[in-house]
Parts: structure tokens; sequence; C-alpha cells
């Protein structure tokens, strides 16, 4: 239980890496416009608020993995506990404001990986 927690783990951190990307580095580009639905004037005109974002996704990415490495497994726990919940929060509020596919998309993986988290205690 606690390997596919693990993985699950990882990949909601590679997840929020590619939100890093996307928001950070494309969000102006033809995927970034496509994946987010937005002209490209909106897209310009929101760029430095998406790169903030951008970098608050890798934040939680970097969290996520510093929970898969630390060598203490009480603390790593700890670790993804709170950084799981943050993406869940998150990912809620997303869908309350901006579209319900966030939930989808960030709540529930980082949901499922939280599950099987407690769950391998």
């Amino acid at each position: 239980m606690s390997m596919i927690a693990n993985i699950l783990v990882g990949l909601v951190a590679l997840l929020h890496f590619y939100f890093l990307v996307l928001e950070m580095f494309f969000w102006t580009k033809p995927l970034g416009m496509k994946v987010f639905r937005q002209s490209p004037e909106k897209a310009q005109n929101s760029a430095v608020l998406a790169a903030n974002q951008g970098l608050y996704n890798g934040f939680l990415a970097a969290g996520l993995v510093w929970s898969l490495v630390h060598p203490h497994p009480e603390f790593a726990i700890q670790l993804k506990i709170f950084f799981l919940a943050c993406v869940i929060v998150a990912g809620i509020y997303g869908a309350y404001s901006v579209s319900k596919k966030i939930a989808i998309v960030q709540a529930l993986p980082a949901a499922l990986a939280m599950i099987l988290t407690l769950m391998a205690l």
C-alpha cells in the first residue's frame, strides 16, 4: 500500500511540475493558450499572474518530492499529508472559483494519494 501511495504522491508532484512549466513558460504560447482556453490578449495580460501561480505549483511539487526522499519516515508522512492537503484545498478552491474540471485534474489525484498514504500508516 505504501509503494502505491508513494507512486501517486510522485504523480501528483509531476503534475504540479507540469503546471509550473505551463504557467511559467508556455502561458502565452500556443500550448498554454490551448490548455487554459485563452486568447493571446488575455494570456499576455495575465502572464505575470500565471508565472506567480506556476511558481506556487513548483513549491507544491518540491514539497511532495521532499516528502518522498526524506530519510525519516515519520516526518516524511507529515510532509506528505501537509503538501497533499495544500493541493486538495487549492484544487477545491480552483474548482469553486475557476472550473469544476480542476477538482478532477488537481484535487482528485491528491485526495487519492492522501487516502492511500493514510491507509499505509
